[in-house]
């Protein structure tokens, strides 16, 4: 008679339903659902098709023991009395894994310690050997949960987590795992709709997860059917000619499977998860049944007249610092969703919040996951039918003529000056309080900030109105949603500043007269190209032929491009940030410059000025650029930087390095600053303001301040 034993499934939290769901279909008896997993109970062949079969859970766990471990003494004691010698061999290895939650034990590495020893105690005493541990494989995992000082000791038959089927070398970004994958499918519906035929599309693959899960599902394979290691294949209870016989069956059901698999597609734009995806999908060996290819969001369509299911994770934001960051790519997810793929189903699986509600559908489900730490929402959608893209609204479509007048005012300057990177709005309108920069490298950019609304203001208010925003800027600019990026500019406090949006690390080239430059339009809250001073950088070039030029806060050092190429003979670029000294040399090399000659110092700038200043031969140089931020702090800063406070102090020890008849420009953001002149009486100080606002510019005459200053007498 084939014994019956108590398991135990766990899974991810909020699994814990599906979890269930398949121990039933897998013929599990006693299924009872709880916290972080579900019990069961059935022959030791059920537990053997659930660490093969589960597609949501994590572990499957053999109970051997409960008993009260209020202290390390009594851990110990009930652990040694448990028949060890039955599970496993004396020359074999183990490996325990041991949790504590509201119990006198609370240090999981010595509790875990104090369970080893009491194996291995009991096998030296009773056998005069002991087994050896290895954390990675071992014969036996001993699985220990200590909650409220009661002990509940298991074996643990999965070994390793079960999400991993094998299949993945390597994640793009911040890969699903995979048992959240299936969950997403699971929950969308997809094993009825690959039953009907149906296709399936992720159009964010990343790498790969959700088509390979869908593949597998689809086509009737066993999750765990390329793992190459289970905890019971040195359990002393193992019966491999029974796990043999399942492995059988579960390859003849891959095969069969495999012949009636539908069409499974996943894109991606980004070519390095593509080829992830591509290596995960061979290491699958499901070669020739899922096809991954690079392809733009907004290429995204079906490739037949049948529906299917359209499933997708896109970028929460996380990283971004404000979900608002992707309001674009949602809003472009719906346009997609409800002009192309009318009778699909559609899984948008994204961090909690509004992210989900902005592709501009109303979800007929939802459903709360976890990855991780971090609390998700799966919001499902029936696309009803097919329809064409709504109209702008009427602010939108002011919103659009404004644009279209400002285009046409700027027109006849950008073509006489060859201007490829502009500001063509500056919150024209007090209900889309935007400012909007257009860059002309191999594609046409928008660069949006949202400027921080009021918090009485409806979020989802805003939100529509910025979503119908971006929408009317991409038909008068005629580009796609990919090529905008949108951004949320918040007053800055202290170190904020210098804080990254993402880590996208995708530049792109730009011109600026002579000059290349290059952008980032998504890891930072500015691109890297101040586009207000551009007249200032024309002035510097046109300035800089054979002189020693100083660079002082030089940021991504575009100054320093545009005096070289106006033929300085040196130059100094100073700067804290080894990101922005990174970006300025590679913004030199672009052009040509050679670093010997302008050379690139990481240091605090007050703290470099001031040494310069006050040594005993201070270098000169012929033309000094001072551009400090308004505020600056930082835990490698010797001091807070207050530009209303310290400018005549930092213009005093810039002015001591300028040579005779030198030039230093000094400008800076701070709206309300006032020159303290008296402070600066021995220097001769100009305020040119007025000419360096450019005319993209002009209806914010305050973006800067902007003076020439020379020594008196000079």
């Amino acid at each position: 008679m084939t014994q019956t034993l108590d398991f135990f499934a766990t899974a991810a939290r909020g699994l814990e339903p599906l979890l269930a769901e398949e121990l039933r279909a897998l013929g599990a008896d006693a299924v009872r659902e709880t916290r972080g997993g579900a019990e069961f109970r059935g022959p030791l062949e059920t537990a053997y098709r659930a660490c093969l079969w589960s597609r949501v859970g994590s572990r499957v766990l053999l109970p051997l023991a409960r008993f009260s471990a209020p202290d390390p003494d009594r851990l110990y004691e009930g652990v040694g009395a448990l028949p060890w010698e039955d599970h496993l061999a004396a020359d074999g290895t183990l490996a325990v894994d041991f949790v504590a939650s509201r119990s006198g034990i609370t240090h999981s590495r010595y509790g875990a310690l104090r369970v080893k020893d009491a194996v291995v105690d009991r096998f030296r005493a009773r056998l005069g050997v002991r087994p050896s541990v290895d954390t990675r494989r071992p014969s036996v995992r001993i699985n220990v949960y200590l909650h409220r000082d009661e002990a509940q000791v298991a074996l643990d038959l999965s070994g390793e987590a079960l999400h991993r089927r094998g299949y993945r070398a390597a994640g793009a970004g911040a890969p699903l795992k995979e048992t959240l994958a299936a969950a997403i499918l699971l929950r969308a519906g997809w094993p009825s709709i690959a039953a009907a035929g149906g296709p399936f599309l992720d159009p964010m693959c990343g790498s790969g997860t959700l088509p390979i899960e869908a593949a597998m599902m689809a086509a009737d394979i066993a999750p765990g059917l390329d793992r190459n290691y289970y905890g019971f294949f040195g359990w002393r209870g193992h019966d491999d000619a029974l796990w043999k016989s399942l492995i059988d069956e579960a390859l003849d059901r891959r095969e069969q499977g495999l012949a009636r698999i539908p069409d499974i597609r996943g894109y991606d734009h980004d070519a390095d998860a593509v080829r992830i995806a591509i290596d995960n999908v061979r290491r699958a060996d499901l070669t020739g049944h899922v096809h991954i290819e690079r392809r733009a969001l907004s290429a995204a369509a079906p490739l037949a007249d049948k529906p299917g299911l359209f499933a997708v994770n896109p970028p929460y934001g996380e990283r971004l610092g404000d979900a608002a960051a992707l309001v674009p790519l949602y809003a472009q997810l719906g346009d997609l969703l409800k002009t192309r793929f009318a009778g699909w189903n559609a899984a948008v699986f994204t961090a909690a919040g509004e992210s989900s509600l902005q592709v501009g559908l109303k979800p007929r489900k939802a459903y709360q996951l976890y990855n991780g730490a971090l609390e998700c929402r799966l919001a499902l959608f029936d696309i009803a039918q097919q329809a064409a893209p709504e109209a702008l609204s009427g602010g939108a479509e002011m919103f659009a003529n404004r644009l279209r007048k400002n285009q046409k005012q700027l027109a006849r300057w950008i073509a006489r000056e060859s201007i490829s990177n502009y500001r063509l709005y500056d919150a024209d309108l007090p209900e889309y309080n935007l400012a909007v920069d257009v860059y002309q490298g191999e594609r046409l950019w928008a660069h949006v900030q949202e400027y921080q609304a009021p918090r009485h203001v409806d979020p989802r208010k805003a939100g529509r109105r910025v979503r119908e925003a971006l929408r009317a800027l991409g038909e008068v600019l005629e580009i796609p949603p990919e090529q905008i990026f949108f951004k949320v500019r918040r007053r800055q406090k202290g170190t904020e500043q210098y804080q990254k949006l993402g880590e996208q690390r995708r530049f792109h080239e730009v011109r600026e007269g002579t000059a290349r430059l290059l952008v980032n339009f998504t890891d930072y809250l500015d691109t890297g190209l101040f586009l207000d001073h551009r007249p200032t950088r024309a002035r510097i070039h046109a300035l800089a032929e054979g002189k020693r030029f100083l660079n002082l806060f030089c940021y991504t050092a575009a100054a320093t491009v545009q005096a070289g190429l106006g033929g300085a003979r040196l130059s100094t670029s100073v700067d804290l940030s080894r990101t922005y000294l990174d970006w300025a040399a590679r913004n030199l090399r672009l052009n040509g410059l050679r670093e010997r000659d302008h050379e690139l110092v990481q240091t605090d700038c007050l703290a470099w000025l001031a040494e310069q200043a006050q040594s005993r031969r201070p270098p000169t140089y012929d033309l000094i650029f001072l551009d400090p931020p308004t505020f600056s702090t930082s835990k490698r800063m010797q001091r807070n930087l207050d530009i209303q406070r310290d400018h005549a102090e930092l213009l005093d020890w810039a002015s001591r390095l300028l040579a005779p008849q030198g030039l230093l420009l000094f400008s800076n953001n701070l709206r309300s600053f006032k020159l303290d002149r008296e402070a600066l009486s021995h220097l001769d100080v100009r305020d040119i303001t007025p000419s360096t606002i450019p005319p993209d510019f002009a209806r914010n005459p305050k973006i800067h301040h902007c003076f020439e200053i020379r020594r008196r007498g000079e």
